[in-house]
């Protein structure tokens, strides 16, 4: 008997490891920083999520839509730059996705080196000085960004094999995803730009708003007015930077909604703000109306 549940066992992990699609992006060593433990999954109490911690090697899972409609989204799970948190803002971010007919990639970009439980970690490092938190985060944030960069890449190479247009990839991001998604859209060049940008209560502190390249992509931006984070500023000041430099816009500003929603539902019109980004892609001409839904 013992043998035959581990067999079933053995069985359900073969082919767990068949559905997951994974690609290890291209990455440079990084000077000064040292991830001493693997790379680890667990559920957090903390943020009742699953999260992803510890990353050293950034890699992106593929989600295929049964119907692809030519666009992509870089999906980057926000985690104050030590977790991912990968449920909420990444996965269930790529199935919904991948229903209106969008092939979406979610990233495991490189976080903070951290111990056995680095949300337990950032939620120390957070008290009684937050800055702490950011010294923690300015080195590694570079290497983060270069990691979004090369997801870019990797797609657009890729475009056919994933039934994509390489011109419209996409790169969503929520909290320091967000962060990683404003430094993507600071720092592409032609292989590696974005054709739309989603930062999803981008983390401002960790990488305020910049001059606007000249060839800046569409972009919508997504906060709540009561994010614990003071976040609304940040966003509606980078909202405000893409309208000065008459580039296409939009902003979503809830007054309710809080920090790190993503896809959980709160009761608020907060829940809905992805149905609001499909709502703005179809309209940029970014992917095209999925018939009765």
């Amino acid at each position: 008997m013992r043998q035959l549940v581990t067999l079933i066992m053995a069985m359900n992990l073969a082919q767990l490891s068949i559905a997951q699609e994974i690609v290890e992006l291209p990455h440079e060593n990084a000077e000064g920083v040292e991830w001493e433990n693997g790379e680890k999954e667990y559920y957090s109490k903390i943020w009742d999520n699953q999260v992803v911690t510890n990353v050293s090697i950034p890699t992106m899972e593929v989600f295929r839509p049964e119907q692809p409609n030519g666009t992509a989204v870089i999906v980057a799970p926000g985690g104050g730059l030590y977790a991912l948190s990968i449920q909420s803002e990444g996965t269930d971010v790529a199935k919904w996705l991948n229903q209106k007919g969008i092939t979406a990639f979610v990233l495991k970009y490189r976080l903070v080196p951290t111990g056995e439980d680095g949300v337990q970690d950032i939620t120390d490092d957070s008290s009684p000085d937050p800055s702490k938190i950011l010294k923690k985060v300015e080195p590694v944030l570079p290497y983060s960004v270069a990691d979004g960069l090369a997801a870019i890449r990797h797609v657009r190479v890729n475009a056919a094999d994933y039934s994509i247009n390489p011109e419209k990839i996409g790169f969503m991001g929520f909290s320091a995803g967000g962060a990683v998604t404003m430094g993507v859209a600071y720092g592409y060049s032609k292989p590696d730009r974005p054709n739309f940008l989603v930062p999803v209560y981008p983390w401002t502190y960790a990488m305020p708003v910049k001059e606007v390249p000249a060839d800046a992509p569409p972009m919508l931006v997504i906060c709540a007015s009561d994010d614990p984070l003071g976040l609304a500023g940040g966003s509606t000041e980078l909202y405000a930077s893409w309208l000065k430099a008459a580039k296409p816009v939009g902003l979503h500003m809830y007054a309710k909604g809080g920090h790190g929603f993503g896809m959980k539902q709160q009761g608020l019109p907060s829940d809905s703000w992805i149905s609001r980004f499909y709502d703005w892609s179809v309209a940029e001409g970014i992917t095209e109306h999925v018939g009765g839904q």
